[in-house]
């Protein structure tokens, strides 16, 4: 019974192999030109065109991302905890728009006990300049009385005690006006401190709600009520700029191809469109993991076209030629490709492989050779 079941598999697997080998799957030029099915007919489509042979570009292609141009990426200038989120992605902002509250209630509490502290550095400053006015009268008395004890002792009224008495006096007035100018120093300079913490945390209160810094879209948003926000860490990215670019790395053998202000062809997958785009920067520094370069490429518009889809960048590096046909020219059955070719009187149905679509034309890459004359399906469309 195993031995029937592994011959019945053997058996699968070569009818298999020649079907493939037979359908050119492993070569494309297993199909020889003029091969066809043994079946031919008289009776003439309902049009015909004549296989063309063109020349057309071959291309590297160089993968990427779809970026805007300018973006900005929303950070907290201050650690706390995330209270609102006002915006999603995709939503429009304009410059000065809120999108982001954290938790200021510390903030707040902080701001307080600077006022708190200006006000009280502020009474120490009144303080200080009365201080200062007593301490100048006491002087202006001591130094009066100094002197007339100093010309009552050139008169020989007054003693050397008492005259020594009124000069200590003076002394210790001048030192006392002295010291209280050092203390309106002190306090002004308190005053002054004091009101840089103030305004140093009424800002950090005002970094609590986090604005939009331009107009743009939110392309990206990665925070949610309840985390934690702190300097470096990014909770959004806003898309600045209208134009989207391509950034493609481009292996260092093709970047010499490449060069700021060529024109070349972007392939974009998801909408199976091509545009064309300008090349704005050439990265002058390979990654040494790749080998590439990165190339940044402007692209034209497209409908449906957002940050962070897949796309192509395709550099032009010969010509060859190809042979193409109407794509409604191509019958399938299963994974069978044939077409309609006439060979003097009769058509005949002929195996062809296809290959990359150009518009309503097909590449034909084994079966046909050029020049043949083809039928078109009555339905208008190569389908099974």
């Amino acid at each position: 019974m195993t031995r029937k079941c592994i011959l019945v598999a053997m058996l699968g697997a070569v009818i298999t192999l020649l079907v493939l080998w037979v359908t050119g799957f492993f070569s494309p030029g297993m199909i020889e030109k003029g091969r066809v099915v043994p079946t031919r007919s008289t009776e003439a489509p309902a049009g015909t065109v004549v296989a063309r042979t063109e020349s057309v570009p071959v291309y590297y292609e160089a993968v990427g991302t779809i970026r805007p141009e300018t973006e900005a990426s929303i950070e907290a200038q201050v650690t706390g905890k995330v209270r609102e989120v006002l915006v999603r992605s995709g939503e429009r902002v304009k410059k000065g728009d809120r999108l982001i509250i954290l938790d200021s209630r510390e903030f707040t509490a902080r701001l307080e006990r600077a006022r708190h502290g200006l006000k009280s550095a502020e009474a120490a400053e009144r303080q200080a300049g009365e201080a200062i006015n007593s301490a100048r009268a006491e002087s202006d008395t001591a130094t009066a009385t100094w002197k007339r004890m100093k010309k009552l002792y050139e008169d020989k009224v007054a003693t050397r005690d008492e005259l020594d008495r009124m000069e200590a006096a003076y002394l210790k007035g001048k030192a006392g006006l002295a010291q209280a100018m050092d203390g309106l120093d002190a306090a002004r300079a308190g005053v002054l401190q004091a009101r840089k913490s103030v305004e140093e945390t009424e800002i950090n209160l005002g970094y609590t709600t986090i604005t939009a810094p331009a107009d743009g879209e939110v392309a990206k948003r990665t925070v949610e009520p309840g985390d934690l926000a702190f300097a470096g860490k990014q909770l959004m990215l806003i898309q600045t700029g209208g134009s989207l670019r391509l950034e493609a790395l481009v292996r260092e053998g093709m970047i010499g191809k490449v060069r700021p202000g060529q024109e070349l062809e972007v392939e974009i997958q998801a909408l199976g469109e091509r545009t064309s785009g300008i090349v704005e920067e050439v990265v002058p520094s390979a990654d040494p993991l790749t080998r590439s370069f990165l190339v940044k490429v402007g692209v034209a518009p497209l409908p449906g076209l957002y940050p962070g889809m897949f796309g192509r960048l395709l550099i032009p590096l010969r010509e060859k030629n190809i042979v193409l046909v109407p794509r409604k020219a191509v019958s399938r059955i299963g994974q069978l490709e044939t077409v309609l070719v006439k060979s003097g009187e009769l058509w005949e149905p002929a195996y062809v492989r296809t290959g990359r679509v150009y518009g309503e034309s097909v590449e034909i890459l084994s079966g046909l050779g050029g020049n043949e004359t083809v039928g078109l399906n009555i339905s208008g469309s190569g389908g099974e």
